[in-house]
């Protein structure tokens, strides 16, 4: 009997970029169904794909742990060498992905050619060019997809979902209701920082004033998100809020964060990893865009609320802003407070 095709995929880095990639690994999975697709992939970006379905098995490339420096990645390179991979696809565009594959000694690797990585490739495909393909992210991994022959025609999927295990929802619901959250009360999720760089972040002082105009109409439970890193914004937030938010800033993981969403009934931000991953969990979703494009990154869900207001700088994508940040004090907190309000409107409380 014949063994079956062993396929290797480079995940993305970024937790956005992860599940904008979702549509390209559930075509890559419908393609070859009987394949043993690996994904390698940043510990946390495995977490997001650990109930996906989308793969046979995940391997974490931790290059602050395991995988430090040339050691590490040569570590890496023999444990794929000894899985015998028949091909590589990377999603990932760095020269780091090509090399891997390449002291993987896997036969066929399949990429875009740039970072100057192509001598590097088996199949070095064209990056696609501006007005060839849809400007959405999740387009330019299908095209790779398409160029390679494995698909005939992009889908163009109007939501990108995660799953969430029924056991995760249960154990979600009873940390918000342990961390203080009313059992019937509607919650606002609110994920106020951005791994990018500050120039995505919308003043907390802001944040702080649209939620309290909302929350003296509704009566919702504010529950701040984000990592360590963020504690200084969401305590900025919580020192102005009229009622004291619930503050799980630092104290939960990217793992965890699908499910605790998925209880939660609206979410608030800035254009990051945690607003793709409330949209796909299905959360109405109301963000905050300065630097960066929606065309390109906007979640892909049909209950969306972008609140921008483009100075002739924008989109710039730079990390941190060089003038007066303009494009992200120009958005008050009465134009998020009113989106806010009409995302509510389509909610009802549990």
């Amino acid at each position: 009997m014949a063994s079956s095709m062993k396929i290797m995929i480079r995940a993305t880095n970024w937790v956005g970029d992860a599940i904008m990639a979702l549509p390209a690994l559930r075509a890559v999975r419908q393609r070859h169904p009987d394949a043993q697709i690996s994904i390698v992939a940043r510990p946390y970006v495995a977490d997001i794909y650990r109930d996906q379905q989308v793969c046979d098995e995940l391997i974490p490339y931790d290059p602050n742990g395991e995988h430090q420096g040339w050691a590490g990645r040569e570590k890496l390179a023999s444990d794929l060498r000894a899985r015998k991979f028949d091909v590589a696809l990377l999603l990932q565009n760095a020269f780091d992905a090509a090399w891997l594959a390449w002291r993987a000694q896997i036969p066929q690797r399949i990429g875009y050619a740039r970072d100057a990585r192509s001598i590097l490739l088996t199949k070095a495909i064209p990056v696609p060019k501006p007005g060839e393909i849809p400007p959405h992210e999740k387009f330019y991994y299908l095209e790779l997809l398409r160029r390679a022959g494995w698909l005939d025609q992009t889908p163009d999927e109007p939501h990108i979902t995660l799953r969430v295990p029924d056991a995760a929802r249960q154990r979600a619901a009873q940390t918000l209701l342990e961390a203080g959250c009313r059992p019937h009360a509607r919650r606002i999720a609110v994920g106020a920082g951005a791994s990018y760089g500050s120039a995505k972040c919308w003043p907390p002082d802001r944040f702080a004033k649209a939620l309290n105009a909302t929350s003296g109409n509704t009566d919702a439970d504010i529950i701040l998100f984000g990592t360590p890193g963020e504690l200084p914004v969401s305590a900025a937030i919580a020192a102005e809020l009229q009622r004291a938010p619930i503050n799980l800033t630092g104290k939960t993981s990217i793992a965890d964060l699908p499910a605790l969403l998925s209880q939660c009934h609206l979410f608030l931000g800035n254009d990051s990893g945690a607003m793709h991953v409330a949209a796909a969990v299905g959360l109405p979703v109301v963000a905050v865009f300065g630097p960066t494009d929606p065309d390109g990154t906007a979640p892909v869900t049909p209950r969306l609320n972008i609140v921008q207001q483009k100075p002739y700088c924008s989109p710039c994508f730079l990390r941190r802003c060089p003038t007066d940040h303009r494009c992200m004090t120009a958005v008050s907190p009465a134009m998020v407070e009113s989106a806010l309000q009409s995302a509510l409107s389509e909610v009802s409380p549990a």
